[in-house]
């Protein structure tokens, strides 16, 4: 009897709200395993938070750590059931499990809205990071939109807008003069790495708008560069044992414009 009391304490925290807005943010995700049917109770557009890893804490994305068969009627799965279906009974890595692959219950009308507003924001995106070859001037959103509906885009809530972004520029590039803007970026490397820094900066960059090498060896440039190259540049420039700096002057440089040298020198 104490334990049916406790779970009816815990089914009204969830199930009998204290106004409509607690009510309406109930998001279930529902799995079948094993026979079963295995549902979680979530919050509101958490989960999809959650699986683009926007979202990490699964406090915030869960509003109970219950596994039940039915979330509406607050029936708890039995244990035997989890155990047989998951091989474990630890109630929230199954909840991980079921958020990662199951099936999210949201209204046609919720569904349509969160693919249209993840569209504009993938093109938004795009948008942000791309050029026309031709031009050397960004495209609009409106252009970027009408060009992913011509290659038939479908957005992929499991993925986040950003990835879904750069997975899709690609095939835009097929279909119309773009590429991703070319990164500006000022390095600094200390002597002790200076000269194995630019051999692979001779690599990886596509010009040098600046070279400096001063008196005590360390080297100063400014390089323009695919942004796909940032994170190997950073990385060996302020390795843990270096001293060196990147920093981004501008994601939005135009090649064929002249950068003014003298904003980014040092002092």
């Amino acid at each position: 009897l104490e334990f049916l009391f406790l779970n009816c304490i815990n089914m009204s925290n969830i199930f009998t709200p204290t106004n409509q807005m607690r009510h309406t943010n109930v998001a279930v995700v529902r799995m079948k395993k094993a026979g079963k049917r295995f549902e979680i109770a979530c919050y509101k557009n958490k989960v999809l938070n959650w699986r683009s890893k926007i979202e990490k804490d699964i406090d915030e994305v869960l509003q109970t750590h219950h596994i039940f068969t039915n979330v509406s009627k607050g029936e708890l799965a039995k244990k035997e059931d989890l155990l047989n279906a998951f091989a474990t009974d630890n109630q929230t890595e199954i909840c991980k499990l079921i958020l990662e692959k199951g099936e999210l219950q949201i209204s046609e009308k919720e569904r349509k809205l969160y693919y249209e507003s993840s569209f504009k924001e993938i093109a938004n995106i795009i948008s942000g990071m791309c050029v026309d070859i031709k031009s050397k001037r960004p495209y609009s959103q409106v252009m970027i939109e009408r060009a992913l509906h011509e290659i038939h885009f479908s957005v992929r809530p499991r993925k986040s807008s950003k990835q879904q972004a750069l997975d899709i520029i690609p095939k835009l590039k097929q279909h119309m003069p773009i590429d991703r803007a070319k990164m500006v970026l000022r390095v600094e490397c200390p002597a002790e790495l200076a000269k194995a820094a630019k051999e692979k900066l001779n690599e990886w960059v596509d010009s040098f708008e600046l070279e400096r090498w001063e008196e005590n060896g360390d080297l100063f440039a400014v390089v323009i560069v695919e942004p796909s190259y940032f994170r190997q540049i950073d990385s060996l420039v302020r390795s843990p044992t270096a001293r060196g700096l990147v920093e981004v002057i501008t994601v939005r440089q135009i090649v064929e414009e002249k950068i003014d040298i003298s904003q980014v020198e040092t002092d």
